[in-house]
């Protein structure tokens, strides 16, 4: 016999640490310069940004062959 103490085998109880939510600016130069060449129109701008245009058709996903 060992002279070890066993160890249980439960889930130990570790706390999760929150990561710190950062404001981000939607106008900052950077989010400017990324939305003159990812956006087309004002309707895509809103959306990427989060805001849905009205009655916008929605997009299809591609078919595979």
């Amino acid at each position: 016999k060992s002279s070890k103490p066993k160890r249980g085998k439960g889930k130990s109880s570790k706390k999760k640490v929150k990561k710190a939510v950062r404001e981000v600016d939607i106008f900052s130069p950077a989010a400017m310069l990324n939305a003159y060449y990812i956006c087309h129109d004002a309707p895509a701008c809103l959306q990427f940004r989060g805001f849905p245009w009205p009655d916008s058709p929605k997009k299809k996903g591609k078919k595979r062959k």
